[in-house]
């Protein structure tokens, strides 16, 4: 499980396209996501720099991983 700290989201649009980028790479992946935090959980097999990637093609920059 990674969690992220992803910038520029602030309502279900932004949800719905990190979600999109995050299941384009792995479509098997949770994703939970809380826009108050602007925390990004992924349950995912796949590599952290792909989906890292995806999400910021999207549009939203990623500022932190734990």
């Amino acid at each position: 499980m990674y969690q992220l700290q992803v910038q520029n989201m602030s309502c279900g649009h932004c949800v719905g396209a990190v979600t999109k980028a995050v299941q384009a790479v792995d479509a098997a992946a949770k994703v939970e996501i809380d826009l108050a935090s602007k925390t990004v959980k992924i349950d995912s097999a796949t590599p952290l720099a792909p989906l890292k990637s995806a999400i910021a093609d999207a549009g939203y920059p990623v500022t932190g991983a734990a």
